[in-house]
């Protein structure tokens, strides 16, 4: 396909949101050693493609113009040197580098290394909701302990915001590990974090929530923050002895946090945590969403012309699940 054009959207500058997205022709990329050329039936958004619009990692990241996104699903096109693993026809869902993107067009170039074959019992939709939400939800569990082979002991385990894309995979892969559950979300979305199987759910606008209190008396052992803006202090008090809070969206404070705990030696941490996913992490979420132990929550799916309006639903801030756009 050297020299074809496709579709795609990028921006061109720091902030502007979803007006900012324009779409333009560019030519299909070529994939090198160790990479699958993909065209994409569906990726989908995460709150750090557009804070990465917003200038999170400036001046390094992203290199303009960008095309943003890097959780797709799709068929290989074809292949790059040195690649046995995939061939054309392939069903996969990958994950790029989303502080370079690329996966907002007709076609992207994908590494095998964080690639995963898809069966066609698992959508396009479904599977391009895994790479950085269910990934980072399950690598998160992961560091803590808990086992998804029926080995785990039991713990407990709070989960913050987990009505969200990152948020309602930690439900349901904590419960899958057999731990106790104590989630917040907002009011309207009670009763669907409830169905997800937390064991006990917080409305956070309430004094009950605020103080992220177990309503059975219980002490965290382990907290997946998936929020920002709750301080250190609220935690503290809900920890067990030597009780954990994983950070998945680290800001200043949570290194000034970690520093001083480990000035006054103690036993519970502030972890500022980003997750390493590979193929194989892939492979054991799709293997749960075939086999029906995972299920993909879908907050909305937009046309690939729409994909401004993903970006701006994303920006809210209230999407309960995942945002898909099809392409």
């Amino acid at each position: 396909m050297a020299g074809k054009l496709m579709n795609a959207f990028c921006y061109e500058g720091y902030r502007g949101g979803a007006a900012a997205l324009k779409k333009v022709k560019i030519p299909v990329p070529i994939p090198k050693k160790g990479e699958i050329l993909v065209k994409v039936e569906a990726v989908s958004v995460n709150p750090a493609d557009w804070k990465l619009q917003n200038g999170i990692m400036r001046p390094l990241y992203p290199k303009f113009p960008c095309v943003p996104l890097s959780d797709v699903a799709g068929e290989v096109v074809s292949i790059g040197a040195g690649v046995n693993d995939f061939q054309p026809g392939d069903k996969i869902v990958a994950m790029l580098n989303f502080m370079i993107g690329r996966g907002l067009a007709e076609y992207t170039v994908a590494p095998t290394n964080l690639t995963a074959k898809r069966p066609h019992e698992v959508s396009a939709i479904e599977a391009c909701s895994l790479p950085m939400a269910a990934g980072s939800a399950f690598k998160a569990l992961e560091s803590v302990g808990a086992k998804f082979d029926g080995t785990g002991k039991p713990f407990n385990v709070l989960i913050t915001a987990a009505s969200g894309g990152v948020g309602h995979f930690a439900v349901d892969l904590a419960k899958l590990a057999g731990l106790h559950v104590t989630a917040t979300c907002g009011a309207r979305n009670i009763d669907f974090v409830k169905s997800l199987g937390a064991d006990e759910v917080l409305d956070y606008r309430t004094p009950e929530g605020e103080s992220l209190k177990s309503p059975s008396g219980k002490r965290y052992d382990a907290v997946l923050n998936c929020t920002v803006g709750i301080a250190w202090s609220v935690f503290e008090k809900n920890l067990s002895e030597k009780g954990k809070v994983i950070d998945l969206s680290p800001g200043f404070s949570s290194f000034v946090t970690v520093a001083l705990k480990k000035i006054t030696f103690s036993k519970k941490q502030l972890v500022p945590f980003w997750a390493k996913i590979g193929s194989k992490d892939l492979e054991f979420l799709v293997g749960l969403v075939k086999d029906g132990k995972l299920k993909p929550v879908i907050d909305s799916k937009h046309p690939f012309d729409k994909a401004p309006e993903a970006w701006a639903k994303s920006m809210e801030g209230h999407a309960t699940g995942k945002i898909v756009i099809e392409i």
